[in-house]
């Protein structure tokens, strides 16, 4: 089985910024070379699909329960930082951590699910008690159903130690050479306002980057991303929040996005690339939001080359 193995920063900064001749042509051969490129990271997001590592971590996200809406505001009302959570056992069978010595419980709501009347929906014990009166079929005979709900404990991962959760790597490489400063620049002509945040101001948990409309006063999008000391990953994570702002603010459809996240990232890849960064690990992040990654790269083509060739121009034209 195949794995895509990541480029160290020092053989990344060994490649070189992509240049277009200044000709009649630099447009097709722009958007021949960006599509091409789209087709390679096509292939490399079949190849993460397919890979040793992509499945471990799949095999380790089943494990995690999905959250009701009020069980996540709970969650983040006790826990603001949590990322991943899990009960005490959970932790310890499935994943082989442990739950530290003085951590308090993150309290949800559990669903009940036991035998329940056809009737009232009662569990057979409660319905002992009520009024219904239906008698047509045993209790041992009852479909199981939910019944109500009861209090549980889960923690989270940043309250355990044990073995480490396996990771995507998802960040790009290479010399950035004054890309980030080249994309603050050009933030007038790409239409968005940005601003790099400092780790210990960051509000928005896990993610690297977010684009968001500031007020209903401003018409740019608001585009923030952490600072971090790799500069290649946070010039793409710039880009990706670009892309973003650019073609798929205003998508309120939850499976529409899902599809954009892979455009937005597509666009991340193939300027990344053009300015000589590393950003192969691309493909595990597709992989990781959308089982038709691939189909949805290819459908989506033209916008994502267009796209990725308008902040081309954008950056090569202030910088």
């Amino acid at each position: 089985m195949s794995t895509i193995q990541s480029d160290t920063p020092e053989q990344s900064s060994q490649q070189t910024t992509y240049t277009f001749d200044n000709s009649d042509s630099r447009d097709e051969e722009m958007r021949d070379k960006l599509d091409a490129w789209v087709e390679d990271l096509v292939d490399l997001t079949n190849e993460a699909q397919a890979s040793e590592q992509f499945q471990q971590w799949l095999d380790v996200q089943s494990k995690f329960h999905d959250y009701s809406a009020r069980n996540t505001l709970l969650i983040k009302l006790q826990c603001p930082e949590a990322t991943r959570v899990a009960g005490y056992n959970t932790w310890q069978n499935d994943f082989d951590r442990y739950v530290q010595k003085g951590e308090d419980a993150i309290w949800i709501w559990a669903p009940i699910i036991t035998k329940k009347c056809p009737e009232c929906g009662n569990s057979p014990s409660y319905h002992e008690n009520t009024d219904c009166e239906y008698d047509e079929t045993d209790p041992e005979q009852w479909r199981r159903g939910l019944v109500g709900f009861r209090p549980t404990s889960v923690f989270d991962i940043s309250q355990t130690d044990g073995e480490p959760l396996p990771e995507l790597e998802t960040e790009a490489h290479g010399n950035p050479d004054g890309l980030v400063e080249d994309l603050l620049d050009a933030t007038d002509e790409i239409g968005v306002d940005a601003r790099i945040v400092a780790p210990e101001e960051w509000k928005h948990g896990s993610a690297r980057g977010v684009c968001e409309r500031r007020s209903v006063t401003t018409t740019n999008p608001m585009v923030e991303a952490v600072d971090r000391d790799n500069r290649a990953a946070l010039a793409s994570t710039l880009i990706h929040e670009f892309a973003h702002a650019d073609l798929h603010f205003d998508v309120e459809d939850e499976a529409e996005r899902s599809k954009r996240e892979v455009e937005a990232e597509a666009v991340a890849y193939v300027v990344s690339r053009h300015f000589g960064l590393d950003p192969d690990n691309s493909a595990f992040y597709l992989a990781a939001w959308d089982g038709d990654a691939p189909e949805t790269l290819r459908d989506r083509l033209d916008r994502i080359s267009s796209t990725a060739a308008d902040l081309i121009d954008a950056v090569e034209g202030d910088s």
